[in-house]
């Protein structure tokens, strides 16, 4: 009987679980710490490694056990981090192994296809699309002057920021956000918010794009239009990439991922997106992720071992749950 391992790296926890052909769960292995070479190669190594060690120990088994590993991982972005990771990876000694960056195992954690795309939105944001050859393109991560900047919860808090400001000075139109930002602040005026902004005395809460969100759910004309713009925008960075890898006529999953999209009480920056990709690829179906990373990751593993995922064993990997 084939097993298979998954590994979910990211920047405060590595995941690693094996499973076997029907997707009964056999070890996992789990260490907080840093999972991401680009803030700590020796210290990711080690936990990732560490990780594995576990999940095999806890399993009873050998790494020759494993038929696949595959890892996700935070910071496997592009060429200059693979000249890191390709040995990192490969001093574990795994038979057959892929590394991808860890917006591709989100993916495969929200679909039933090991094609499709996927939009990540948390504290930060970015995209990326598989087809149905296996050729792989992302974008995102890297920040505003890297193209980046739309849709993330932090982009979201400074629009609401901004929002208040601007109908305070009277740039912009009235808004129901300056209630709501004044109360989660604990400010008395926008004045008070801005001075104590602008000289250091608080930070801007980066959770306060949710507030976005409850307004344009409240009927806000302006929080309605910011998400229906970052929708837009994140659409186009979809678009992009169904363009790139001829994926217009096909009919696959966008999962929608990350806290801002598992968190959002409006619907207006999804069916933005909506809009703007079926434009492009009609087929296309919308969904947010239900699983955890590291099952996309086991799920991955099986796929790069050739093993069918048949419904029991969709099934079977879907009943995983981790606290």
């Amino acid at each position: 009987m084939s097993r298979f391992l998954g590994v979910d790296a990211g920047g405060t926890k590595v995941h690693a679980l094996i499973v076997d052909e029907q997707g009964q769960v056999l070890g996992q292995g789990i260490v907080f710490g840093n999972g991401n070479h680009q803030t700590g190669k020796e210290e990711a190594e080690n936990n990732i490694r560490s990780a594995c060690e576990q999940a095999l120990a806890s399993a009873g088994l050998q790494k020759d056990d494993i038929a696949f590993a595959f890892f996700g991982l935070a910071g496997a972005d592009r060429g200059p981090d693979f000249e890191i990771l390709n040995p990192m990876i490969a001093a574990l000694k795994f038979k057959r192994y892929k590394i991808v960056c860890d917006t591709m195992i989100a993916m495969r954690a929200g679909t039933r296809d090991a094609s499709g795309v996927v939009i990540i939105s948390g504290t930060g944001s970015n995209c990326a699309a598989r087809n149905k050859k296996g050729e792989e393109l992302d974008y995102g991560g890297f920040g505003y002057m890297f193209g980046d900047g739309h849709g993330s919860g932090t982009d979201l808090a400074i629009h609401a920021f901004r929002s208040v400001v601007r109908a305070w000075d009277e740039r912009g139109p009235a808004t129901l956000l300056t209630d709501l930002v004044l109360k989660h602040t604990d400010s008395m005026s926008v004045e008070e918010l801005f001075d104590d902004i602008l000289y250091g005395r608080k930070s801007l809460p980066l959770d306060m794009g949710k507030l976005v969100f409850e307004a344009a759910a409240k009927g806000d004309t302006l929080s309605i239009q910011i998400l229906e713009q970052e929708g837009t925008e994140f659409g186009n960075a979809a678009n992009a990439l169904i363009r790139r890898l001829n994926m217009q006529e096909d009919a696959f999953d966008v999962v929608l991922g990350g806290s801002v999209f598992s968190k959002s009480t409006s619907r207006h920056m999804i069916d933005a997106i909506a809009q703007e990709v079926q434009s492009l690829a009609p087929h296309a179906r919308f969904v947010r992720v239900e699983m955890d990373p590291v099952v996309g990751a086991v799920m991955s593993a099986m796929d790069g071992a050739g093993h069918s995922i048949n419904d029991a064993v969709y099934n079977q990997l879907h009943q995983i749950k981790f606290l």
